[in-house]
């Protein structure tokens, strides 16, 4: 899966780079029907300690995802925002899932007589 990482009015070291990477192949582990995720770290400018804001949207064939998330820590935030991801992949899937018909399965077979 192709990530793209965007920090917004900051520069993200490495650290957190890799660690949004990692966290992020989790996801690519649920579904290989992912095409790419884009992840936007933006801080806000109040004076709560929970001002890191992590957006990440995942693009799937013929929809996406989003999940947003807002707490103390951009790694707190990446990993509730993951969590997040993870039951809507698992909602998608069941979606996309191709539904069997049950009335071919009932098929009664009766007792041949001998001749």
């Amino acid at each position: 899966m192709k990530i793209s990482v965007q920090s917004i009015h900051f520069t993200a070291d490495k650290k957190l780079l890799a660690f949004i990477q990692k966290k992020a192949d989790k996801l690519d582990q649920m579904s290989d029907q992912i095409v790419s995720g884009e992840i936007y770290l933006k801080l806000e400018n109040t004076v709560s300690e929970e001002n890191k804001i992590t957006e990440i949207k995942v693009i799937l064939p013929g929809g996406q995802l989003f999940a947003k998330e807002q707490c103390k820590t951009f790694e707190e935030a990446t990993d509730l925002a993951i969590e997040s991801l993870k039951r809507q992949i698992d909602k998608h899937k069941i979606k996309t899932k191709p539904h069997l018909s049950n009335h071919k399965a009932e098929i009664e077979v009766l007792p041949t007589e001998d001749l």
